[in-house]
């Protein structure tokens, strides 16, 4: 069973507007794992609109950190390639994953998703 296209956009990258209410990071990772074993029908849950949506706003929050510390002379959180945006929703969800439960409860999206890319893009000194 495929579930990378039903998945693709739950950690997008992309732009987006900010979400109202940060979700939590692990409410989050728990509602990704049960549309993922939804497989194929997972396309017809409501969740999968609202989860792309919130993975976009933390993804956007995230790069607005970045470009910010940047413009102004701080060290940025992390540092990926010019040329990459965005990462697999399965790589996502993976390294989501790898964050402690305990921490996933206390961190929103957006600090979840700047840890997720400084492990990925860490800066060069």
């Amino acid at each position: 069973m495929r579930s990378t296209p039903i998945l693709a956009g739950l950690a997008a990258l992309s732009l987006a507007a900010p979400a109202s209410a940060a979700m939590n990071a692990d409410v989050f990772y728990r509602r990704a794992l049960a549309l993922k074993a939804k497989g194929p029908m997972a396309l017809f849950s409501g969740d999968l609109k609202k989860l792309k949506a919130e993975g976009a706003a933390a993804g956007e929050s995230a790069r607005a950190e970045r470009l910010a510390a940047a413009r102004t002379g701080r060290k940025p959180r992390y540092c990926p390639p010019a040329d990459v945006r965005g990462m697999p929703a399965t790589e996502f969800l993976e390294r989501l994953g790898e964050i402690p439960a305990a921490d996933r409860r206390r961190i929103d999206m957006k600090e979840a998703t700047a840890r997720i890319l400084a492990g990925k893009y860490p800066c060069k000194s």
